[in-house]
């Protein structure tokens, strides 16, 4: 682990945010961070500074003397995330890093950890949010049922699963899509959601004839490929298996 024969001998190295709560409740907020950091290998007359620092950083400057106990679930996720990289660590293992947190702050805790990227730290993102994995990862490793059935860069991944549908909103919300895209050959099925069209291609289509002949029909005000995102792929790779594990 990072050099050594032992992880323990690397365990000052690596930060550790768990899924579940980790912090010491009857504790005030600084003192368990600053614990946390001396554990980690912080000499004593900089944990105090590096505390301060990162309560500011995460927006919760005033509450180093309440008790863990007194903070909602999204304050102690965040003091978790301070416990996990205080020591700069050069392996950083996050588990469910978002759980509690409202959108606001799960936007700065996902730039705090790309910052910890930035600065050279390798991170293990463990989640069952696909979309936070595909905003966070660079390689992706997805497993089903206990065995990994993908791992590969994000890149590589997108480049083998082609986008085979379009998204598309009509100029005039009163179009009648379904009828103006009858007949056309490279349309396999028509989705309605919400807030778009998605137009299914048929296998074969090409993407830039599908396009124009799609535009061709109805006047969008939006128009663009749907590229398949890491949930469908998950589920695509799991159908697939279920159904050949059917047959053999």
């Amino acid at each position: 682990m990072l050099g050594a024969d032992s992880a323990l001998k690397a365990k000052d190295r690596i930060g550790y945010l768990p899924e579940e709560r980790g912090v010491y409740r009857k504790m005030p907020v600084a003192a368990f961070l600053q614990h946390m950091a001396i554990l980690k290998g912080v000499r004593r007359d900089q944990s105090k500074a590096r505390v301060v620092d990162w309560l500011g950083r995460v927006g919760l400057p005033e509450v180093g003397r309440k008790k863990c106990e007194e903070l909602s679930k999204g304050m102690q996720q965040k003091i978790q995330f301070i416990a996990a990289v205080i020591h700069d660590p050069e392996l950083l293992i996050l588990d469910e890093p978002f759980s509690g947190l409202d959108p606001v702050n799960m936007r700065l805790v996902r730039d705090l950890i790309l910052d910890q990227h930035r600065r050279g730290t390798t991170v293990l993102f463990s989640t069952h949010v696909m979309h936070q994995a595909e905003q966070l990862c660079e390689h992706i490793v997805m497993l089903h049922d206990g065995r990994k059935v993908l791992d590969d860069t994000l890149d590589t991944i997108r480049a083998r699963y082609a986008p085979r549908a379009l998204r598309m909103e009509p100029l005039a919300a009163d179009t009648d899509v379904a009828g103006a895209l009858s007949g056309l050959s490279c349309v396999a099925t028509l989705e309605r959601t919400d807030d778009y069209y998605r137009i299914n291609l048929n296998e074969g289509a090409r993407l830039d004839e599908a396009i124009q002949a799609v535009a061709a029909r109805i006047a969008p005000s939006r128009l663009e490929l749907l590229r398949p995102s890491l949930e469908d792929i998950f589920i695509d790779i799991v159908s697939h298996g279920a159904q050949q594990e059917a047959t053999t």
